[in-house]
């Protein structure tokens, strides 16, 4: 058995401010989503990576990423018209080989998240393997509460890979298509149809969403200095 990656690229980045989509834009020499890619191919035991698409981009996308490849396979499925659809979409392209148990896993990335290593997808798998769920979690501080009171001193921000045991994932998502129920997130889908344990996994602060338009030359930044400590041109893992 193994593990899927879902990365999600069917938001429309309109507060980059950018013409296009913001996953196209060109980040430390390839297009924004190639960072997320790259990572899910490279995470050992990942044996499926689907790509969701914004309905329409699909010819663009493809043309944009199959470059950066290196003869990968990654399957391309247009989104729906919110995120849940959108997981929803990829989950029933991965449904044959869920429901035939060669995949066991499936982890979520916001495609928006470029600098989420192979390191992180597989904390992610491997707690979600044991324990039925995991989500990222950077500890996050300097919180007002809207009173003007300070915040809990504990509070954590949810980031993606999030990873789930795929049976129960789909099974989830089966019964919400059913009923006509939308998540506003992967987990509120499981709370609400599946009985599965989710744990939290340590993250690094500088795994980031590109939204704003600085995001992207922090993103580009912190690539360039990771490739320049690796050594070896790539993003260590």
């Amino acid at each position: 058995m193994g593990a899927a990656v879902v990365v999600l690229a069917a938001g429309s980045g309109s507060r980059v401010g950018a013409e296009v989509n913001k996953i196209l834009l060109d980040v430390a020499g390839v297009p924004l989503i190639v960072h997320s890619l790259r990572a899910a191919l490279n995470t050992p035991g990942v044996s499926r990576v689907v790509l969701v698409a914004r309905p329409g981009e699909e010819p663009e996308l493809s043309e944009a990423v199959t470059p950066h490849l290196a003869e990968r396979e990654v399957s391309l499925v247009a989104g729906g018209d919110s995120r849940h659809a959108s997981e929803w979409q990829a989950l029933q392209v991965l449904a044959s080989d869920i429901d035939a148990g060669r995949i066991d896993t499936v982890a979520i990335h916001d495609g928006a998240r470029p600098l989420a290593t192979p390191a992180l997808f597989t904390a992610t798998i491997d707690t979600a393997q044991r324990y039925g769920g995991a989500v990222p979690m950077v500890t996050i501080s300097s919180v007002l509460r809207r009173d003007g009171g300070a915040a809990p001193s504990r509070l954590g921000a949810v980031q993606t890979p999030q990873a789930f045991r795929a049976a129960p994932l789909l099974a989830a998502y089966r019964q919400a298509s059913a009923d006509g129920f939308e998540g506003t997130d992967t987990a509120s889908c499981l709370e609400r149809y599946a009985d599965v344990a989710i744990h939290a996994v340590p993250a690094p602060a500088t795994n980031l969403k590109v939204t704003f338009a600085e995001d992207v030359a922090t993103a580009e930044q912190l690539i360039r200095a990771g490739d320049a400590g690796s050594g070896s041109g790539q993003r260590p893992g």
